[in-house]
């Protein structure tokens, strides 16, 4: 059974905290508090700020020897993150506060693996939450009042929420007994039919994880791949790409493919669905876009092709990344369309914009004993593209 860590600022929220550990005990689990408070030592921790802050890359004086509070809350954040990936003993992660200490143990929670329980009680849980759990399984609890002093409110959302973190780090979920490897798979509507069938040809050996391409989803995919729970990924979907180089709304980050770059998971991708830049109702699209070639996916999204020159801008943003993967690595270029409404007939056909895409890749690309680029001349959602996804997904993962 592993321990509770209960994170908060002991200068300011120590009676709170004390009592979050007091609940855990209780409920027979070992509780362990520990201080990020910036202002001043904090009473009754078990592990004092100090102890934390020494975990800053540039030692504890880049945390507690400052002056701007904003600073040292960034700062603290960085010592947290690096304090708990370094022990081996915590079941669950239970963090208290307002604004300034949710942004800073949220970011160490974000840090920590799929799976291990994490619980943030705070006064921002029901706003927009996504800045502080971005693809992680971390769990935001409003705090309905403010973390001021012991009230009849507060007593009871703190000790639910101590109560919740003693049960999972009490009864952790048994590894899956299912040994298929696990595959991340990205997918959009327009990849589908693809995805579909490589997953009808690789669902008997492999469990297949399919990640919606809205953002959010190709991060989760790549936390997963940080996590150690994939072993292996079909990206066959990078829209993503486009949204963040152009403005739409569902951007991947800078750190896109980065989970493959530090793992050296085998990896197949395409350029799935590049064809396009997401937005929200047509009269949402900025102004600067409203004269370019627009589609009504539905009433909630309306999608806008994306021209020749931001194709070579999305080609060498791509590329650059895949040169820097150091482990099994087969790209396919499909050279009849990269989604369902880019083939012939259909709103978002241009052979000019997908060759420049094809070019600026090809141009960028550095040949490597573990990478191969390979172009299949059909369109992404062919039978003879998933074919070649799934042979060349078998000939680097035996």
């Amino acid at each position: 059974m592993g321990k509770v860590y209960i994170v908060g600022t002991c200068d300011t929220k120590g009676v709170e905290l004390n009592y979050a550990r007091e609940v855990v005990l209780a409920a027979g689990t070992e509780a362990v508090l520990v201080d990020v408070g910036t202002l001043g030592e904090g009473a009754g921790a078990d592990i004092p700020a100090r102890d934390v802050a020494v975990f800053h890359p540039d030692g504890a004086a880049a945390v507690l020897g400052q002056t701007d509070r904003g600073t040292a809350v960034s700062a603290m954040a960085k010592a947290l993150t690096a304090f708990l990936k370094s022990r081996d003993d915590i079941g669950s992660v239970l963090g208290l506060g307002g604004t300034g200490n949710t942004a800073l143990v949220t970011e160490a929670m974000r840090a920590l693996p799929i799976g291990l329980p994490k619980l943030m009680v705070s006064t921002v849980a029901s706003g927009n939450v996504a800045p502080y759990v971005g693809p992680n399984d971390l769990t935001m609890m409003y705090s309905v009042v403010d973390i001021a002093g012991l009230n009849a409110i507060s007593r009871r959302v703190i000790g639910n929420a101590a109560n919740a973190a003693a049960g999972m780090a009490r009864n952790p979920v048994p590894a899956s007994t299912d040994d298929r490897p696990g595959i991340g798979m990205s997918m959009f509507g327009v990849t589908t039919p693809c995805v579909t069938q490589v997953r009808e040809m690789l669902g008997k050996t492999h469990e297949i994880y399919v990640f919606h391409a809205t953002g959010v989803g190709g991060q989760s995919m790549e936390k997963l791949a940080d996590s150690g729970l994939l072993q292996g990924v079909i990206d066959v979907t990078t829209t993503e790409v486009p949204d963040l180089l152009v403005g739409g709304v569902f951007p991947a980050t800078e750190d896109r493919f980065g989970a493959i770059i530090r793992t050296g998971l085998p990896y197949v991708g395409s350029v799935g669905a590049v064809d396009m830049v997401n937005f929200g109702a047509r009269d949402t699209v900025p102004a600067p876009f409203r004269h370019r070639r627009l589609h009504v996916h539905n009433a909630q999204v309306t999608l806008m092709r994306t021209t020749p020159e931001e194709n070579r801008r999305i080609g060498a943003f791509i590329v650059e990344r895949l040169n820097r993967m150091q482990g099994p690595v087969r790209f396919l270029l499909p050279l009849q369309g990269v989604s369902a409404i880019d083939a012939a007939g259909q709103p978002f056909h241009d052979p000019q914009a997908d060759d420049a895409l094809f070019s600026a890749i090809r141009v960028g690309w550095r040949d490597a004993p573990n990478r191969r680029l390979i172009e299949i001349d059909a369109h992404i959602n062919s039978p003879e593209f998933a074919a070649a996804l799934v042979a060349s997904f078998h000939e680097i993962h035996a």
